[in-house]
């Protein structure tokens, strides 16, 4: 016969607190994740070395206030009806936020609205938006940076001659700001003048090619402002394989590892850059607060500054070329 072991009231007790205890302890773990709010993150591309950093400082922003971070993006930043899309699959997702890098400024405003509708918040990073929507919009002053690019071109090329732009997307809100102060810095300076306008989207062979087509057309060009990432790394390839360094004055925008080498080498005279880290950072951090309902700004500018020799190897630059870097 087996007996049965009869516990004593104390024991009894005892288990009833341990199990207690532990299933507590198992709720209390399972809290945070289920109350980690959740955010979307779209891009303009998936590509280049400029969003790659975007997103790092947006994955740091969302470790420190522990948010889980979903990342979204077209391949190519003119894509604007595929990144149309993926925004319509954030909303659909009800994220406590959402942070944009817009493709265009007025293709993008309807779906920024419709968030609104749902009660998601939404923070424009990189680029704007045409509506009112938008809580806040983190980024550099596009027009002061076109206006940047125009010094630094009189300074290295002088202030006579012939030059060229190589821009992105006609009609693209980035592009045209920085080409308005560009050409209003320029236009300081009469004996300077513009001879071509080109628009190379995201094709860095294209960027290259009309490039080449702007030399052979114009043999005493005296320097080339390309406007984003893309065209910078093709104007510097055709100027580059055409042995034009010491001839052609290139004024680029960002500061890839491409770029950074091209002035290292002296191909490329100067670059204008963001800071691409502290916009995802900040992007990710004024959601956040957005979806608490606090109130965050409306504008945070978070700067330009050109790059060349002379300056390239300060710390404080240093730190905005290589922010992943300890």
């Amino acid at each position: 016969m087996v007996k049965t072991m009869k516990l004593g009231p104390l024991l009894f007790a005892i288990l009833i607190a341990v199990v207690s205890v532990s299933s507590c302890s198992r709720q209390d773990e399972m809290t945070p994740a289920e109350q980690k709010r959740h955010l979307e993150v779209v891009l303009r591309s998936q590509n280049g070395d400029y969003w790659k950093t975007v997103k790092m400082g947006a994955e740091v922003a969302a470790k420190e206030f522990d948010v889980a971070l979903d990342f979204r993006a077209p391949g190519d930043e003119a894509d604007v009806k595929g990144q149309i899309a993926l925004m319509e699959q954030s909303i659909s997702s009800r994220p406590d936020a959402i942070v944009l890098a817009a493709n265009d400024y007025r293709e993008l405003s309807q779906v920024v609205e419709d968030a609104n509708a749902f009660g998601i918040p939404v923070i424009t990073i990189d680029s704007e938006v045409e509506s009112r929507k938008a809580k806040s919009f983190i980024g550099a002053n596009n027009y002061e940076a076109g206006q940047l690019a125009g010094k630094q071109l009189i300074k290295l090329a002088g202030t006579s001659g012939q030059i060229a732009i190589v821009s992105f997307k006609q009609g693209e809100r980035n592009t045209e700001l920085r080409e308005q102060g560009l050409l209003d810095e320029i236009a300081q300076y009469p004996d300077v003048r513009v001879i071509d306008k080109v628009y190379s989207l995201t094709d860095r062979e294209l960027a290259a090619q009309m490039t080449q087509n702007i030399v052979a057309k114009y043999p005493d060009l005296d320097g080339i402002v390309a406007l984003n990432e893309i065209s910078s790394i093709g104007v510097a390839d055709a100027v580059q394989q055409l042995n034009l360094q010491d001839k052609i004055k290139i004024i680029t925008f960002d500061s890839t590892s491409e770029e950074l080498e091209l002035l290292q080498e002296g191909v490329i005279q100067a670059t204008i850059i963001q800071n691409p880290f502290s916009i995802g950072y900040l992007g990710v951090k004024n959601a956040v607060e957005a979806a608490k309902g606090k109130k965050v700004p409306s504008r945070v500018d978070t700067g330009i500054r050109a790059i060349d020799l002379t300056n390239m190897f300060w710390s404080d630059n240093q730190k905005l070329l290589f922010p992943f870097i300890k």
